[in-house]
């Protein structure tokens, strides 16, 4: 852990402070520019269609509109897509020979028009006539990712991974399990929406103020959407109220819309969606369709593999593409696979365009393995567990990934083995059955499952981060990097970087906010490598000052400057005679010596191969484990995780308590993703435009779509970091938090599905789906024809 100038200390949040008095400002309580104007958006309700008019005549004679933009009003390309260029900023327009308008929109909830009014309510009213205003021509739809993929209808070609020879070793094997599995999405619900704030400057400049996870990508877009470059746009976040990927590529239409309607206006304009609307626009985590077929022994151990993956891409391509590659490396999760042929589609719907959300896509494939692992365990009527262990990577043999990466830091098994121990697994195990025999309506499950997850991003120059850091006369410390703050605390463990760097109190660095005229060229935060990247980038910049000032130090006090000391705000000489910090930083200034620098980092040693999928698009491993025990109520559906027993590996931690906090949130965020956040559209009923509604995500606020809360906590939750250092050469020896902890939340899961077989007596594999909402349980009891059985 790195320590402040006082002792091993663990720093609260930069910014809690802040928080809980309500004075950290975010994106809408920033002070607006006079003559602020506000944007609305108006949405197609449709899920597929033609435009054949639009009245902008009725729009404009709205009270308090100042200005109404279509596609056409946009300078440069109408296109937001972060890899494809296939998401327009406004549904596609053009004008026809006679003057008016025709075009296309994808979805129901894709913004057509950009209503600019002086305030935000008459903005809002304007932009709900849109289903007046908007003349459409239903054209035929495709909501789910079967129907898509069964017309090959994707938005990038399909993906295969492929090691050994699958097809022949499933061919010539004596006992096969096959299955089939729907994993639904998940909302990203952000406390703080999408948001920016456009703000013309003098010669054609614009800055924008927007809640992103990556301010350059914003200043890409913007720019492009300008028509101008992109040193005349400035990006600026400091801080967001949540982002889990929704924030990483889809605030790009906010900031699109308001840096158009500003330039247009040379006036600032604000776009701040309302949260059913946020739905209706953006995207959200895949929702995945799996089937596959493997070949195992008497013991569980698998010998070849095959599956497909089809993912609900949504209307355009958006990160699809990475999300699907991390799907298909991850997973093997902890399993060595001999064989396998794993194939992934992203299937084109008429829905929003689905896009990261923490895990990228690898909470979904590892999820696909240990539902193979929990069949092949009720085939073989073995504990799961056992199953588990019989296959995990070796740490000599059988440690090869099916992408080609040797694991040099597999330490799955004695995790493992930890907390199987800690949490008295085998004896409960015991006890859980001894309940279900004598309970007919109530039964219990368990389950203990693991988690590998490869850090960094597998865009291999994205894996890059750069850093400033200001030393001021009076000694005070200012950073500035290129990751954004979003709760997670990233701003915190790099002022503790910075600060163990130079050998001062924690207390004299400051983070300031996010922003493309200070560090250009940065990379989104997302891949859970913020700390990775920022707080190496950090590093750099302040190891540059440190080796300044110790050839001063050296100078005034003799020694050699590689032998100087920065600890507890003093600089150490060879010969033991010290300076204090605030001395030597005016010394250093009256001297004439650089008190900022810059700091760069590039992740070492990876490579990849996208066509193939082959390299090694990690540069290590995070692991981890949980045990969940869950109580089913056979009668209503509904469940109670009653105990959670999570140990996890964060190298040696910066922070231990911001660590085991988002290990805790991360648990929780995924027990939400299986087992309540469920979407749902309403379907097509084969009328012309598919009937009322048909395509509109009818879970779109609060009050149809349910996060977990304080009540859904475990009674019994313990949590703690497994603490060994890093084998790679990360920041401090630590490893990533952010993302690989959401894992352990399939024990959860798993366990609600233990309970429903001991229902059926574990005699088959029950079918239940993800979410295990109440109705998703009762179908699963139902198709074991237990639903009741209880009853005398």
């Amino acid at each position: 852990m790195y320590a402040s100038a006082e002792g091993p200390t663990c720093p609260p949040h930069e910014s809690a402070h802040l928080h809980v008095a309500g004075a950290a400002p975010y994106t809408d309580d920033l002070p607006e520019p006079a003559g602020t104007l506000h944007a609305a958006l108006g949405l197609s309700p449709l899920a597929h269609g033609r435009i054949t008019a639009i009245d902008l005549a009725r729009l404009q004679a709205q009270p308090g509109v100042v200005a109404v933009l279509t596609a056409l009003d946009i300078p440069g390309p109408n296109d937001c897509g972060a890899i494809v260029h296939d998401d327009p900023i406004l549904a596609e327009l053009q004008r026809t020979p006679g003057g008016g308008l025709e075009g296309t929109v994808r979805h129901v909830g894709q913004p057509v028009f950009a209503v600019i009014a002086s305030t935000r309510e008459a903005a809002r009213r304007a932009a709900a006539l849109a289903p007046q205003v908007l003349s459409l021509t239903p054209l035929p739809a495709v909501l789910g990712a079967a129907q898509a993929h069964a017309a090959q209808q994707y938005v990038v070609p399909p993906m295969h991974l492929v090691r050994g020879d699958a097809p022949a070793a499933l061919a010539q094997a004596t006992q096969l399990t096959q299955g089939r599995f729907t994993l639904g999405g998940q909302e990203q619900f952000y406390l703080e929406g999408q948001i920016s704030l456009a703000v013309p400057q003098e010669d054609g400049g614009m800055q924008v103020h927007c809640s992103t996870q990556h301010p350059s990508e914003m200043q890409h877009a913007v720019a492009h959407a300008l028509g101008v470059a992109a040193h005349r746009v400035q990006v600026s976040c400091r801080r967001m109220g949540g982002g889990f990927g929704g924030k990483e590529s889809q605030s790009a239409l906010f900031a699109c819309v308001a840096a158009v309607a500003a330039a247009k206006l040379q006036r600032a304009v604000k776009l701040r969606p309302d949260r059913d609307d946020d739905f209706a626009i953006t995207g959200r985590r895949h929702p995945f369709d799996f089937s596959w077929c493997v070949a195992h022994d008497g013991e569980g151990r698998i010998g070849a593999a095959e599956v497909s993956m089809v993912s609900n891409a949504g209307h355009s391509a958006d990160l699809s593409a990475p999300v699907m590659t991390r799907a298909l490396c991850h997973f093997d999760n902890a399993y060595w696979l001999p064989h396998l042929a794993a194939h992934g589609y992203c299937a084109k719907t008429n829905t929003q365009s689905n896009t990261a959300f923490r895990g990228f896509g690898g909470p979904q494939g590892a999820l696909a393995i240990e539902m193979v692992i929990d069949d092949i365990a009720r085939a073989l009527g073995r504990d799961a567990l056992d199953v588990r262990r019989a296959n995990f990577y070796g740490t000599t043999s059988n440690n090869v990934t099916p992408y080609g990466q040797v694991l040099r830091d597999n330490i799955i098994a004695p995790l493992v083995e930890q907390l199987a121990s800690d949490c008295a697994y085998a004896e409960r195990r015991a006890a859980i059955t001894a309940f279900n025999a004598t309970s007919p309506v109530l039964k219990k499950g368990l389950a203990l499952t693991p988690v590998k997850f490869g850090i960094a991003f597998n865009v291999a120059h994205f894996n890059q981060a750069g850093a400033l850091v200001h030393v001021y006369a009076d000694g005070s410390v200012l950073v500035n990097h290129g990751g954004t703050e979003m709760g997670q605390g990233l701003n915190t463990k790099v002022a503790q970087v910075v600060a163990h760097t130079l050998g001062i109190a924690f207390e004299a660095v400051r983070c300031s906010a996010t922003d493309t005229s200070k560090v250009a060229n940065t990379s989104a935060t997302a891949a859970s490598t913020g700390s990775d990247l920022n707080g190496k980038a950090a590093e750099d910049a302040a190891r540059q000052i440190r080796v300044r000032l110790a050839a001063l130090v050296a100078q005034r006090l003799g020694g050699r400057a590689e032998a100087v000391h920065f600890a507890g705000g003093q600089a150490r000489a060879e010969n033991g005679q010290t300076l204090a910090w605030a001395e030597l930083v005016q010394a250093a200034y009256l001297a004439r010596v650089q008190l900022w620098s810059d700091g760069h980092y590039a992740t070492p040693g990876l490579h990849w191969n996208r066509d193939t999928l082959q390299g090694e698009p990690f540069q290590y491993f995070a692991y981890g484990a949980a045990c969940s025990e869950v109580q089913v109520d056979t009668l209503t559906g509904e469940h109670r995780v009653l105990r959670a027993d999570l140990l996890h590996d964060v190298g040696a931690s910066l922070n231990p308590a911001l660590d085991t906090g988002q290990v805790e949130g991360a648990y929780i965020q995924g027990l939400g993703w299986l087992t309540m956040e469920e979407l749902w559209w309403q379907p097509m009923d084969g009328s012309p435009g598919g009937g009322k509604n048909a395509g509109r995500l009818m879970t779109h606020a609060p009050s149809t779509y349910k996060i977990p809360t304080a009540n859904d906590v475990p009674a019994v939750f313990n949590t703690r970091l497994y603490g060994q250092p890093n084998a790679a050469d990360t920041i401090g020896r630590s490893k990533a938090v952010g993302e690989p902890p959401l894992l352990l939340a399939f024990s959860a899961f798993l366990a609600i599905r233990d309970a429903i077989s001991a229902a059926g007596g574990h005699r088959s594999h029950p079918p239940l789906r993800a979410p295990a909402t109440p109705e998703a349980v009762l179908d699963a009891l139902d198709a074991l024809n237990v639903v009741g059985a209880g009853l005398p």
